[in-house]
């Protein structure tokens, strides 16, 4: 398990697939606030709130000057199926061998209905125009985060 990120760490950069197989880059969002978010699988409850949520608010997020990115573990294909049954609009990328997820502390050891499993954690990083980390949050709540989120960063 990696160590989690703090406000003015440097965000580690990433390069992953999208839903359609097209390469997304950190340093392609460089000058803009990017919030990105983890979450453990797509086309299940809790992770479609919430994407549906950041969908929702993604104009509102877009005019603050802030991108959204999510990560899942699952592959593009997965996330092309999610997208379209969700009408979904943030960018989701696909980190099948959990590289990003590592180093984002993003994945690890986590409480699930009592028990101690190693997983995804649910989390939410806000990485500023420089690429440092401005926020990051971990182990939030699917539903609600996004109200929260907006918030916090006063959009």
């Amino acid at each position: 398990m990696s160590e989690r990120l703090q406000p003015g760490d440097t965000a580690p950069a990433f390069t992953l697939p999208d839903a359609d197989g097209n390469e997304v880059s950190l340093a392609g969002r460089a000058g803009r606030k990017v919030i990105v978010y983890f979450y453990p699988a797509a086309l299940t409850p809790g992770c479609t709130k919430q994407a549906c949520d950041f969908t929702d608010n993604l104009d509102v997020l877009a005019d603050a000057g802030y991108d959204v990115i999510g990560i899942s573990p699952d592959k593009p294909e997965k996330l092309a199926r999610f997208r379209e049954k969700e009408s979904l609009k943030v960018t989701l990328l696909a980190d099948p061998d959990k590289s990003v997820l590592t180093a984002y502390g993003a994945f690890g050891e986590k409480k699930l209905y009592g028990k101690v499993v190693t997983g995804v954690i649910r989390s939410t990083v806000v990485v500023d125009e420089q690429g440092e980390v401005e926020h990051a949050w971990y182990n939030v709540k699917a539903t609600g985060h996004v109200a929260k989120l907006l918030r916090d960063l006063g959009v």
